[in-house]
C-alpha cells in the first residue's frame, strides 16, 4: 500500500498485457522495483494492471526484452486532469484572466478609514494630504510609499496631528490619529515668587506685579529672589525687644503672583571641532527607474532594463508585496531608483574653518536654549589643530529670560 499512496497526484495508468503467460510480466515488473496492483486477468492469454505514470519507461524496457504486447487502457490522476484541462483552450483562458482579474482588484485601494477622536477639520486634512500623496480609493498599492514614510508626511504637513498610525488590512488604508493638544507651561497657580534660574548680570526688568528686589546691572546667582510676590513685606527695624509688638501691629500680608520678565546676561562655555577637509556626496538629480517581480532571492527585470551610464550610483529599493483577497503572496514589485550621485570634497582654511566653527556652535547653542534667546556676542579663548582639524574653545555671551516662577509657602 505504501508503494501505491499518492499515485492519484503523481499519476497512474491501467496496462493491458497480451501474451503467453502474461502474469509472469507483472511479476518481472515487481522483481525491478515496478510497483503494481489490481492486477487481473482479462482473458485466457491477457492481463490487467495498474502501474505509476513515471514508471512507464522502465515497462516499456521490459517489453522489448520478452514477446508481449502491451496498451494502455485508462489514464487517472492530476496529470490527466490538467492535460485535458489545457486542452480546452477557452476555459484556461478564462481562469487566467479571473486569476489577473482577483490580482488586480487584491492590489488596489479599495476604502481609506480614518479613526480616532478627531476634528472633523483635521480629518479633512488629512484625506486632502493622502490625496496629494497619490493615496486614493483605485490606486495601486505599489506606487504608492510604504506606511512608515506616509505617517512621516503626514506628521510632518498637519501640524494638528501629535501621532497618526497608518496600517494596510489588505485592500483597506487604516488611519488612526492623535490630535496635538497645546499645552501651555504649568504655571505656578496662587501667590508666587520670581527666583533666578541662571547667574548672570541683569540687562532688562519689566514687572507688571510683585515687588522688584533686585536692580539692572546687579549680579544674581541661581535660586536668587528676583521678584517677591509679598506686597506689604516690611523688615523689623527696631530689635528682637518690640518684635512681639510689631507682630501684633503688622498686618496681614497681602499676596500676589508676581510676573515679569527679567533678562540677564549670561555666558557659555562651548568646544567644537571642525575638520579641514570634508567628503560629501550630492545628487545630481538624474535618476532612472527599474521594476522587478522577487520570489524571495531571485528578482526578474520587468521594465528598465539598459544601465545608466553614471559614473556613481545611488539606489533606493521599494519593495511592495502582492495580495491574494486577504493572503500576501511570497512575490514583490520591487521598484528600483538609480540616481546620479558625485563625490565631493571641500578644503577649508584654517580661518573658513574657525568661521565655520564659530556658526555651528552658535546654532547648536540657540537650538538648545530656543528662539527667545539672543546671543550677542562670542569670543575664542583657545583653538589648535590637530589631525587636520581645528578645534576651538568659545566663550558665548547670551541675553535671556532667566525668570522662574516659585510658590510661596503661607504657612512661614
Amino acid at each position: 500500500m505504501k508503494q501505491i499512496q499518492g499515485s492519484y497526484i503523481k499519476g497512474y495508468v491501467t496496462i493491458i498485457v497480451k501474451g503467453r503467460m502474461p502474469e509472469l510480466f507483472f511479476q518481472q515488473c515487481v522483481n525491478n522495483g515496478i510497483s503494481v496492483w489490481n492486477v487481473r486477468r482479462e482473458g485466457k492469454s491477457s492481463c490487467s494492471g495498474n502501474i505509476k505514470l513515471t514508471d512507464i519507461p522502465q515497462v516499456k524496457q521490459l517489453r522489448r526484452e520478452g514477446d508481449y504486447k502491451i496498451s494502455f487502457d485508462k489514464r487517472r490522476g492530476y496529470p490527466f486532469l490538467f492535460s485535458r484541462f489545457l486542452r480546452r483552450k477557452e476555459f484556461v483562458l478564462s481562469f487566467i484572466m479571473s486569476v489577473l482579474l482577483i490580482l488586480f482588484m487584491s492590489n488596489v485601494i479599495w476604502k481609506i478609514e480614518i479613526t480616532g477622536e478627531l476634528p472633523k477639520e483635521i480629518e479633512e486634512k488629512i484625506a486632502t494630504q493622502l490625496n496629494e500623496y497619490g493615496i486614493h480609493p483605485g490606486a495601486f498599492l505599489f506606487t504608492i510609499d510604504a506606511p512608515g514614510k506616509i505617517q512621516q508626511k503626514l506628521i510632518d504637513d498637519i501640524p494638528e496631528l501629535l501621532w497618526v498610525g497608518v496600517h494596510q488590512k489588505g485592500t483597506t488604508y487604516q488611519l488612526e490619529g492623535v490630535e496635538k493638544i497645546v499645552v501651555k507651561k504649568d504655571e505656578v497657580s496662587g501667590p508666587r515668587n520670581l527666583v533666578a534660574t541662571k547667574k548672570g548680570v541683569i540687562k532688562k526688568m519689566y514687572v507688571s506685579k510683585g515687588v522688584p528686589k533686585v536692580m539692572v546691572n546687579d549680579f544674581v546667582k541661581p535660586g536668587q529672589l528676583l521678584v517677591s510676590g509679598t506686597l506689604n513685606e516690611n523688615t523689623n527695624e527696631q530689635g528682637d525687644t518690640n518684635k512681639q509688638e510689631d507682630e501684633k501691629e503688622k498686618p496681614n500680608p497681602i499676596l500676589v503672583a508676581a510676573d515679569g520678565e527679567i533678562v540677564a546676561s549670561t555666558w557659555y562655555e562651548v568646544d567644537v571641532t571642525i575638520p579641514l577637509k570634508k567628503n560629501y556626496e550630492l545628487l545630481t538629480g538624474n535618476q532612472e527607474k527599474r521594476y522587478y517581480i522577487g520570489i524571495n532571492n531571485f528578482k526578474l527585470p520587468i521594465w528598465g532594463f539598459a544601465s545608466p551610464e553614471y559614473k556613481a550610483i545611488h539606489q533606493d529599493n521599494k519593495e511592495t508585496s502582492l495580495n491574494f483577497f486577504k493572503w500576501t503572496l511570497p512575490i514583490k514589485i520591487i521598484e528600483s531608483t538609480l540616481s546620479e550621485k558625485q563625490y565631493h570634497e571641500l578644503e577649508r582654511s584654517r580661518e573658513e574653518a574657525i568661521k565655520d566653527g564659530i556658526k555651528q556652535a552658535k546654532e547648536e547653542l540657540q537650538l538648545q536654549l530656543g528662539p527667545d534667546a539672543k546671543i550677542t556676542s562670542e569670543k575664542v579663548l583657545h583653538e589648535s589643530i590637530e589631525n587636520g582639524k581645528v578645534k576651538l574653545y568659545l566663550y558665548i555671551t547670551v541675553e535671556e529670560n532667566i525668570a522662574k516662577a516659585q510658590p510661596i509657602n503661607q504657612g512661614d
